[in-house]
């Protein structure tokens, strides 16, 4: 589902896994794309190939800092995402997740824009309920080791439903599940990305706790278009919605298609479980079925056989 008008559209982590792709999804459905980024975990070279559109933007830009670009849409998809990179300065997360809402409200305050939150769902915690709805309130632990990550996107969300109630600022958020695919940074300690590379390299997989924990992982191509036609639903519909594949997995499963899909040699190995790590996570997406037509279509064998593909041509 796309707005057929064109629109200057701002993709704040535009450089990064998910933004990138968004930032080529935009392009090609004719719209100006701005795209900003700080590079702490975005790369160049995700953008290298929009650098000459006609079309394309790059402002090298950190969301901590106010900044004065016009824009009909925004998507703030900036923050670290995997556990390593936003526990390396936990106060500089919470920081890109707070200031960096508040001044992206205020952009689109100025700018009468609508903008779009990717939060996550790690605002549900370690969950009581299953599978996690949108008006499940979460059980997280406020001061763990991922609060940094966790409550910043749940303040987030508070700074944008305020906004909107006092400002009637035109919001959207999206709750994004594990997702995966190509352009996923090598070292970002996401399980997809470890256990690909670990098989490619035939080093021992590494696995946390008994490996019964459960996922659910949407790919990338998948969670662009449920974004996209989030933001451009009906003004009324302002979130939260789940966006995620309802397939559940696994962590040992997982390990057990990445290891026949590239046919390792990668032996498992077991690790203690690290704090407030949930034990399940699988979303209910009727809200995003019913409002949005919407729900993932490529199977995991699918994404994750290109996923590879990606990964082997990049570790040559």
């Amino acid at each position: 589902m796309m707005d057929k008008k064109q629109h200057t559209i701002l993709v704040t982590g535009g450089a990064g896994f998910l933004g990138s792709h968004l930032c080529e999804r935009l392009l090609a459905s004719g719209h100006v794309v701005i795209c900003l980024d700080n590079f702490f975990t975005g790369s160049r070279e995700n953008v290298l190939p929009f650098l000459n559109h006609p079309c394309f933007k790059m402002i090298e830009h950190d969301v901590c800092h106010p900044t004065a670009i016009q824009a009909d849409q925004i998507y703030n998809l900036a923050c670290p995402a995997s556990p390593i990179h936003y526990q390396h300065d936990p106060v500089k997360t919470i920081k890109t997740n707070v200031h960096g809402a508040i001044h992206m409200l205020e952009l689109a305050l100025k700018n009468g824009a609508r903008i779009l939150q990717a939060s996550t769902s790690e605002v549900y915690g370690d969950p009581h309920v299953h599978p996690q709805k949108e008006d499940y309130w979460g059980n997280v632990n406020p001061i763990g080791i991922r609060s940094c990550y966790d409550e910043g996107k749940r303040c987030a969300e508070t700074l944008f439903f305020d906004f909107h109630r006092q400002f009637r600022v035109p919001i959207k958020v999206a709750r994004i599940f594990n997702t995966y695919g190509p352009r996923m940074h090598p070292n970002d300690g996401r399980v997809v990305s470890n256990f690909i590379v670990q098989a490619l390299k035939n080093s021992p997989i590494t696995i946390y706790g008994n490996g019964m924990q459960t996922r659910s992982f949407c790919y990338f191509d998948d969670l662009i278009e449920g974004l996209i036609c989030l933001m451009n639903s009906r003004l009324e519909l302002t979130g939260p919605v789940n966006l995620g594949n309802p397939v559940e997995f696994t962590i040992l499963e997982l390990a057990e298609l990445v290891l026949q899909l590239t046919g390792s040699r990668s032996q498992l190995n077991f690790h203690p479980l690290p704090g407030d790590d949930p034990k399940q996570r699988k979303p209910d997406i009727s809200l995003a079925s019913k409002e949005l037509k919407w729900k993932p279509k490529t199977e995991l064998k699918a994404g994750l056989m290109a996923t590879i593909e990606f990964f082997d041509k990049l570790l040559i």
